[in-house]
């Protein structure tokens, strides 16, 4: 009889702790950690700098009649004929070689590894103000990256190697765009791997905890990988949910059962 006590209270143990619970679904929830809102701005409000294999999209434009012939010089063919899509971005967009630069048409080689967008069109306006023109003022030169492409891989519904076109995206709205993670996903640890100048690196973030929105890993960047792994209970193979779990655990008491009822006789 005793037997029988402990093996109850074995499955009932099981059956309590195998379930997936609201806390392991629900993010960004309240678990008593100080928000600070400034650290989230002053991550929101740091530019992003250019990295080895990133691509960029580079638009020159006139108001000038006599300078629109100039620019289009250049402008890639799908530029300048006014057709550009993600895919296109790839053959004519600018990407940054192993030692930072980029091959701008006619005006050479461009260092822009370690620069913001921004100072990026600073660079080509200087070089083109340098070699061609001798007034930049009705120019227009806008740098973007084409595109925020990042990976994302684990328990989530669609990973792959996807693209955003926004200049900022958080993590939450990077693993939507993935399909999000499955209900088997552990949301308290996810791995974001992260290139930098002298390798990669491997951070966590707890996505269950509002306290995320301060990490500096909250917002991602270019090439980021993000790896999201199982809950434990998912070994256990126990079930999702209580029903699941329940029927899982009935069918293992059944075939114990009878196993005893078996050697009894």
């Amino acid at each position: 009889m005793k037997q029988f006590v402990w093996f109850y209270l074995l499955i009932f143990g099981l059956f309590f702790n195998s379930c997936i619970t609201n806390k392991d679904l629900v993010y960004l929830q309240d678990k008593g950690t100080t928000v600070d809102n400034s650290a989230q701005i002053q991550s929101m409000a740091t530019p992003y700098r250019v990295q080895v294999n990133d691509i960029l999209s580079i638009s020159i434009k006139s108001t000038d009649s006599e300078l629109k012939k100039l620019v289009e010089i250049f402008q890639p063919t799908e530029q300048a004929n006014g057709f550009i899509n993600a895919q296109s971005l790839y053959f004519s967009g600018f990407t940054v070689d192993l030692h930072g630069n980029i091959e701008f048409p006619i005006l050479d080689k461009i260092n822009v590894l370690g620069f913001t967008t921004d100072e990026i069109e600073g660079k080509v306006k200087r070089a083109l103000l340098d070699k061609y023109l001798k007034d930049v003022s009705k120019i227009f030169i806008t740098v973007k990256l084409a595109g925020l492409r990042y990976t994302v891989t684990g328990e989530v519904n669609g990973g792959g190697v996807l693209t955003l076109f926004q200049d900022r995206v958080n993590i939450i709205e990077a693993l939507a765009n993935a399909g999000d993670i499955r209900d088997t996903g552990d949301r308290t640890d996810v791995m974001v791997i992260r290139q930098y100048p002298d390798g990669q690196k491997i951070h966590h973030i707890d996505l269950t905890d509002k306290a995320a929105m301060n990490s500096p890993y909250y917002y991602i960047k270019p090439n980021d990988m993000i790896l999201v792994k199982p809950l434990k209970r998912k070994a256990l193979g126990a079930g999702q949910t209580a029903s699941q779990t329940f029927t899982t655990i009935a069918s293992v008491f059944s075939v114990l059962l009878s196993a005893y009822l078996l050697t009894q006789n």
